[in-house]
């Protein structure tokens, strides 16, 4: 297993995050600290406007701006499959479903952007180091990024056996290998953890401050998110200073073994990229897509022409799939290799891409090259964007 860093450098009003395996920089995420991300927050919120033909309503969450529910995020999950995604909303009236003034609790599951407020969902999911615990749904889902079957069928059993009833999980990639202790000691922190959130509301329900909407649970921002993702890969902490130490401690978790060390901002991410060979690739963001240019530079390569379009096209492979996921590059990616005649040149490079995305903890998908020769991938951003 990968050792793995992450280091956190606080500049001003924002917070720098570099995530590093075997001293390599893999992945980096920044967040202002005056607006912490939302995604995975449970609220108690209240029901302000039902919108019959949109089959949406808008929920006070007690934020800046309202959040908005669809029915499919109402309506229990159909399939473990496919979710809620071809659901027949036509079967359904939302104003049957949720009414204005009422209770709801809801988690975020798109954070909110300049534009719009949040999308939210009645479907919770609580996050765990190897289970997401789903109280609402049945089904058990395994990662597909975990290949083997006998593996998922033993993860399968593992998770059977000590899953509540009438509860459902997702078995993460992070559970591959790992043993029954461990596995069983993660459910039940989060069982225990959903209890709180239960006797939380139920509490504010209670309360005379119960017309207002509240926070029930906070998935502690970007931080958080990241160190339960990466913690069960053994993580080493880095931080700049003794406050940002204390926050982790105080608000994340108070077992972790956090250093105070000087962290180097790699937050620099140019245009273009240089290979060792001597190419380049430049990484131009636009509206709708990202596109990736691949140029042989200063290699001329000691064969046929060929085999240095090769060469280049498969070095700079390895590279776009790291810079992607470096720069958490989502929807669509088009890469301009420099032509190749042969066919087989083609495959060898689409191979060469499906292997390099397997190390991607996000969903990369590997399209076709086009009649243009352009290499079609669509990814989705770790942090759901």
């Amino acid at each position: 297993m990968n050792k793995t860093r992450i280091e956190i450098k606080k500049i001003e009003n924002e917070v720098k995050i570099f995530i590093y395996q075997d001293e390599e920089l893999i992945e980096y995420y920044k967040e202002d600290i005056n607006k912490k991300r939302l995604e995975g927050n449970i609220y108690l919120g209240i029901v302000k406007d039902v919108l019959k033909g949109m089959q949406s309503a808008f929920i006070d969450i007690g934020e800046e701006k309202n959040a908005l529910i669809h029915i499919k995020d109402i309506i229990p999950k159909q399939s473990n499959v496919t979710g809620n995604v071809n659901l027949d909303v036509e079967q359904y009236q939302i104003q049957k479903l949720v009414k204005p003034k009422e209770k709801i609790l809801v988690q975020i599951k798109r954070d909110c952007d300049d534009k719009k407020g949040s999308r939210v969902t009645k479907d919770i999911k609580i996050t765990g180091k190897y289970i997401v615990l789903m109280p609402f749904t049945e089904f058990i889902t395994v990662s597909l990024k975990i290949e083997d079957k006998n593996e998922r069928d033993r993860l399968i059993e593992i998770v059977k056996k000590y899953l509540p009833k009438g509860f459902g999980a997702i078995i993460r990639t992070s559970s591959k290998s790992v043993e029954e202790d461990k596995i069983k000691s993660d459910i039940e922190e989060l069982k225990n953890l959903w209890k709180e959130i239960l006797n939380e509301k139920e509490k504010n329900e209670k309360s005379e401050k119960s017309e207002k909407p509240i926070k029930i649970y906070d998935n502690n921002g970007l931080i958080g998110k990241l160190i339960t993702d990466f913690e069960p890969m053994g993580l080493e902490i880095i931080a700049d200073s003794e406050e940002t130490k204390k926050y982790i401690l105080e608000e994340i978790n108070q077992d972790l073994k956090i250093s105070v060390k000087d962290v180097k901002d790699m937050s620099e991410m140019p245009r273009k990229v240089w290979l060792n060979c001597g190419g380049f690739i430049t990484i131009d963001k636009c509206e709708a897509l990202t596109a990736i240019d691949v140029n042989s530079g200063k290699f001329t390569g000691k064969s046929e022409l060929e085999d240095t379009v090769l060469k280049v096209n498969l070095e700079a492979t390895k590279e776009i799939a790291r810079q992607i996921k470096l720069r958490d590059i989502g929807g669509i990616i088009i890469i301009d290799y420099i032509d190749m005649e042969k066919e087989e040149d083609r495959n060898k490079v689409k191979e060469a891409m499906i292997e390099e995305i397997k190390n991607d903890r996000s969903k990369v998908q590997v399209l076709e090259f086009t009649k243009l020769g352009l290499l079609e991938i669509t990814r989705k951003h770790i942090l759901g964007r």
